[in-house]
Formats: structure tokens, sequence, C-alpha cells
């Protein structure tokens, strides 16, 4: 390998699109980002539209390929993208209406319902599938579209998420990746690994189901005309990737039996890595990343979507501004408690009905304590996601934290001090798009990630903390079911 050979990872999320290029020594030699917003047509309705996607990704890699030192050699290109979302596309693979985006889409609630009952319970569903049916599952979508837009529906020929959409873009192969594929509830058999044929056939219609890979393989080289819009020379391997959790988990070599990434972002997402299934009725079950591996997942419908609502909604002082500011207003935040249900929750209460709640109000509170109540009430909802994970059957060994929330400190801290375990931080976080360049790295390189992005700093929780948060824990709680049916009631109202 020469000096010049570097790889290419890019990868679609909820508030934008990032690129990397990395040698294959694991420099990040260039890095490139596109803010876009979802669209929310309606309520509980979440979507985007797919050729943003692969716009923005034509011009990550032109300036990727422009800001890059000298003459570089890319040898592959790696793609991840938010998931499960839904595309449907005709036979040429033209988007015949947005995207449907991952579990903060609530819209298939009914067909949820509908589709269980059918399917012989939630019980039967998780046994075949992997997971019960939830707004993260593509199947009930399916369902939804079919009923609500039997036009769109009539011409739907394809099936795409983020990542294999950009593959398809690039390399004109359709595929999907087979972790993408084990969140295609109730479609997919989690033992034999493949399309589970009466129910794919019940909910698929006209599309024809994508064959399946592994993450890192690779799917085919760059055609000539996606050579011409990105500058990537024609041939380039472009792998399949997967959806960007397990991609960031990939990033800083959270795949390991035993592990935990814990991915501080727009939303919270959490992966342990096992060897073997594992039953809940809260959690997905999903393949992992790599032959050999499953994974328990959890995830939080709002997480740094809630802070960044703060932030604006105080006059945008700066997040640095706040993160002191709620650093003095200790634990506890002055007797505020939040409930961080704000575009309802996933897991482990699985209730797209929930609301945000701000408990113990006075006039004498400032933003530092709404903020910090608002860090508080996310690590309760990863202490809730623990401890669903370990009821499972889970044994979590080690956390490795993830994502734009590690900088600064005070959150990792105050995750740490709230379920009282240590969490390690890697060199690099900066994301999915660098786990995507790793698989494209490893389809043709002997490369490692602990030599690429090493462990570099422990999060240890403080005890007298942790003591002191196990008692608001328990109010929060207790917070969700008293307010339960008032925030039902409320719902129904918006």
């Amino acid at each position: 390998m020469t000096n010049s050979a570097a790889v290419v990872g890019i990868d679609v999320g909820t508030s934008s699109t990032k690129g990397v290029l990395v040698s294959l020594q694991g420099a990040i030699l260039a890095s490139a980002t596109r803010q876009h917003d979802v669209r929310r047509p309606r309520a509980g309705h979440v979507e985007m539209d797919a050729e943003v996607w692969w716009e923005e990704a034509v011009s990550i890699v032109r300036e990727l390929l422009d800001a890059a030192p000298g003459d570089r050699d890319v040898k592959a290109v790696g793609v991840s993208g938010m998931g499960p979302c839904v595309v449907i596309a005709d036979e040429g693979g033209r988007p015949l209406r947005a995207g449907i985006l991952y579990g903060v889409d609530t819209r298939a609630t009914r067909q949820i319902a509908r589709l269980t009952d059918e399917l012989g319970g939630a019980d039967a569903i998780r046994e075949r599938s992997g997971s019960a049916l939830s707004t993260q599952s593509v199947g009930p979508k399916l369902a939804w579209l079919a009923e609500h837009e039997p036009g769109h529906w009539a011409g739907a020929r394809r099936l795409f998420m983020p990542s294999n959409w950009l593959g398809w873009r690039l390399t004109g192969r359709y595929y999907l990746d087979q972790h993408s594929a084990s969140q295609c509830t109730p479609m997919y058999d989690a033992d034999g690994m493949d399309w589970y044929g009466p129910w794919a056939e019940r909910l698929r219609g006209g599309i024809e189901l994508p064959p399946l890979v592994w993450p890192g393989d690779v799917v085919g080289g760059v055609t000539a005309g996606a050579a011409e819009q990105t500058g990537l020379a024609a041939g380039t391997p472009v792998i399949a990737g997967t959806i960007d959790a397990w991609s960031e988990a990939v990033s800083v070599g959270a795949h390991r039996l035993g592990d935990l990434m814990l991915m501080y972002g727009t939303t919270m997402f959490l992966v342990h890595t096992t060897a073997v299934r594992n039953g809940s009725g809260v959690l997905w079950g999903t393949t992992g990343a790599f032959p050999g591996t499953r994974n328990l997942a959890a995830g939080m419908a709002t997480s740094g979507a809630i802070t960044s609502w703060l932030h604006d909604l105080v006059g945008g002082p700066g997040y640095p501004r706040l993160l002191e500011e709620a650093r003095e207003s200790g634990i506890g935040a002055r007797g505020l408690l939040m409930l961080p249900y704000f575009a309802g929750e996933r897991t482990p209460i699985a209730d797209p009905d929930a609301r945000g709640v701000i408990a113990g109000l006075t006039v004498e509170h400032n933003r530092g304590d709404l903020y910090r109540a608002a860090l508080e009430a996310t690590a309760f909802g990863v202490q809730h996601n623990i401890e669903a994970i370990e009821a499972a059957g889970g044994r979590i060994e080690r956390i490795v934290a993830v994502g734009g929330g590690t900088q600064g400190g005070l959150w990792a801290r105050i995750v740490s001090d709230v379920t009282g375990r240590d969490q390690v931080v890697a060199e690099k976080t900066i994301g999915a798009s660098y786990g995507a360049a790793f698989l494209a790295a490893r389809a043709g390189h002997p490369v490692s990630i602990e030599d690429w992005n090493p462990v570099v700093e422990t999060v240890r929780p403080d005890p007298p903390a942790t003591a002191r948060y196990e008692e608001l824990y328990q109010l929060y709680l207790e917070l969700y079911p008293a307010t339960e049916r008032i925030a039902h009631a409320l719902a129904a109202r918006a």
C-alpha cells in the first residue's frame, strides 16, 4: 500500500450527511458535512427526500477529493445511513415519494397492532424475526403505504434505505445488508438470516426484495455515470455498508462480544453485541454487523434533539455556555426532573404517544437548570435501557461512548454517574462515516480498528454522585406512569 492510498466513508444522518477521506493508516485527511432537515408533514410523520442524500454525497465526495493533500488513490468507498428507513422506488430505482424515517416516524401504529394480531402475536413475531413490531419496524410502514397511498404503492418495485440507496447510485447494484434486513420486521427470518417468505409475500406488494449481503462485502464498482458526478474513478470498489448506529459502533471498535456502544446524537442509541439471540419484549434483536454476531439494540427517540431545541428556545447562547451553566446547576437541576419523551419514546416503553414532561418548575429556575435536567433525563433513559438489556440476558462488559455528546465532558460524566459504569472514549468520535471508511479499507487491506482508533479516555462514575442519582432515578421511573394518561390525552389533541 502506498502513502497516497485512501478510502472514503459517507454517512447519511438525521440532521446531516458526513464524509471523510481516510488514509489506510486511519488518519483523517479531510472531512465534509452537509446539514439538512427532516420534514414533518403531520404529527408522527417524519420524512426526507432520498435525492437529497445523493446530491449531498456527490458534493461531499468532490469536496473531499479537492481538499485532499496531494494526489490520492481512493481504494474503496464505504456507505452508511440512518435506519431502518423506507424508500419505495420504481423498477429504475426512482423514488416514488419521500423516504419514511426510522422509529421516530410513528404513523403506522394501527398497522403494528393489526399485524401483531394477524401474525399470531408479539411473541410469535419475535421468535421468527428477533423483534416484536414497533415504530422501528419496516413491515408496518409498508402496510401503511399500501393502505394510504395506493397510487405510490402500485408502482413500488424497489426498497431502499440510505446506505443501499447510496450504494445503488454508485454501483447500480440492488442489495441490502443483513443487519438492515434484520430490522425489516416481520419479513426477516432471524435464524435463517434471509427473507421469511410467508410474511414477506404478505407485505412486499410488487417490491422485489433485495439480495442480502454482509455490511463489509464489496457490492460493485463505481459506474461511469457516478464517476463523472463524484470525481471518483470508475470501477472503485463500494462496500455494502449498514445502518449508521452499527457503523458508528464499528468506528470505535464497539463490536466485540460484551460491548455496549452508546451513541450520543440527535437520538440516543445503544447496541449490545452478543453471540446468541436474546429474548426481549421491548428491545430489538438484530443480526450483527459481522457474521457470527447478534445484537440487542435500544433507542431513545430524542436526546440531542432536546438539547438543540432548548438551545434555540433560549436564544442560542452557544453550547459551551449552556454546558457551563448546567454544570453550575448541579445534581438534580435544583429540583427539576424531566421525561425526555419529546417525540414519543422507542425503548424500553415503546409508546409513540408519550410526551415530554418537566416537573418541579418554579420562577427561580434558569436555562442552566433546564439544560441540566435535559442531560439528566437522557442519562436516566440510558439507565432504563441498560436495565432492559440485562433483563433480556445481555452481559455488558464494556461501554464505548461515541458521538458529538461526548464532547465537553459533562453529558458523558452525568451518564456515568447515573449508571455507575465506566465509559471508554476512542481518539476519534467523528462517527459512522469513519466506520464506513474502515469497512471499506478492511475489504481489501489488513487493517485493525484498534490501530486506527485507540481508546484515549475513560469516564469513571463518582460514587457519591451515583448514590444521589439513585433516588432521582426512582422518581423518574414513577413520573411516566403518573403522567401517561394525561400525555396520551394531550397527544390525541395535537
